[in-house]
């Protein structure tokens, strides 16, 4: 609130000056100064009215902000709880969500292991089917002597794994093509043949002669001596054909009776040379014992042949072949055949080793592993 102006008032002077004040106050000059200050005054006042309604205005307007300031603070409250609750219900959506998508990747990861395990077990069988196969090709090689079971082992698990489609079972196709290759180019002896030669070896046996056997010292046969080239022969005559007869005949039977006497005589005394003590003791009687021992062992390398006991077999046949040497005789033509073809069978046989599946059989366990 303003206050109007107020104009002071000159105090009346006393009676003794009024003469000089009315000389005074009818002087001009003092009457636009009173203008002057009514006019300040109504300058003031309408100032005052001015800004007394510029005031009001702006309490107004105050109000008014003020009222739009409550009812927008109301609003923004309203705004804010309902935010609070959307963001309350986002927050459990959210948890909601997570929740369902933890579920959904713990069901993933275990479908992801389903499979694993599925395709795992399947490779598992695959490699655990193929190394069974092997081993038994590998058993079937060394019964018969041949590749053959091995080659086709390897063939079929090569196409095996190669519809299996895994690259895991890479490094396993490679081993298996290596061990194919080596197979196809190693040497092999032919079991059959061998065998064969030790049937005929041990057939040859009952021929071979003992180094202390007495020679055979066939019959004399009593040829009648020719007539002298030249000298007619003589034609007896019929009388004298009894007496010629009996002479003839007494003379063929004294020759044959010094045949027989003459050979019994050779039989009586034998020179020969024998460098092994053990067959010059040897008795007659002994030498069939000595055959059917040396069948035996010829037998027993015949049964490592086919047992794939090499080592057996070379020992048996180490020992046949120091038998013949000793006990039958070297200058005969069938006792060196007999150790010719004991020779050749012993060469042979130092070739019988079946290559094996050593690296296949790596392969096959580092994929079991899985590594």
């Amino acid at each position: 609130m303003s206050s109007e102006p107020q104009i002071d008032q000159p105090s009346p002077p006393p009676a003794a000056a009024a003469p000089a004040s009315r000389r005074t106050a009818a002087r001009p000059p003092a009457r636009p100064l009173g203008w002057l200050a009514l006019v300040v005054a109504g300058v003031a006042l309408a100032t005052a009215a001015s800004l007394w309604q510029r005031l009001n205005s702006i309490q107004e307007q105050l109000a008014r902000q003020s009222a739009d300031t409550g009812a927008q603070a109301i609003e923004a409250r309203t705004l804010a709880r309902q935010a609070q609750e959307l963001a309350t219900d986002a927050a459990a959506r959210v948890s909601v969500n997570e929740t369902r998508l933890s579920e959904v990747a713990l069901q993933r990861s275990q479908l992801e292991e389903l499979m694993q395990s599925l395709s795992r077990s399947r490779d598992e069988n695959l490699v655990v089917d193929i190394e069974s196969a092997l081993r038994l090709a590998q058993q079937q090689a060394q019964l018969t002597g041949s590749t053959e079971p091995l080659l086709a082992a390897l063939k079929t698990a090569d196409q095996r794994i190669a519809r299996a489609a895994q690259p895991r079972l890479a490094p396993l196709q490679r081993a298996i093509q290596h061990d194919s290759d080596r197979i196809k180019s190693a040497n092999v002896t032919d079991t059959p043949g061998l065998l064969a030669r030790l049937d005929d070896l041990a057939r040859q046996i009952d021929e071979l002669p003992v180094l202390n056997a007495v020679a055979e010292v066939p019959g004399n046969r009593v040829i009648a001596a020719p007539a002298t080239p030249g000298t007619p022969s003589k034609v007896p005559p019929k009388a004298d054909a009894p007496l010629a007869q009996a002479q003839a005949w007494w003379k063929d039977t004294l020759l044959q009776a010094w045949g027989l006497v003459r050979s019994e005589a050779r039989g009586l005394v034998r020179v020969s040379r024998i460098d092994q003590p053990e067959a010059a003791l040897m008795a007659p009687e002994q030498s069939f014992f000595l055959r059917e021992n040396l069948k035996l062992k010829l037998l027993n390398a015949r049964l490592g042949v086919l047992a794939r006991q090499t080592e057996s077999a070379r020992a048996d046949l180490a020992t046949s072949a120091q038998l013949i040497n000793r006990y039958f005789d070297p200058a005969s033509r069938r006792t060196q055949a007999a150790a010719s073809l004991l020779q050749q069978i012993q060469n042979q046989l130092k070739a019988v080793e079946l290559p094996r599946l050593d690296e296949t059989l790596t392969a096959l366990a580092t994929a079991a592993a899985g590594r």
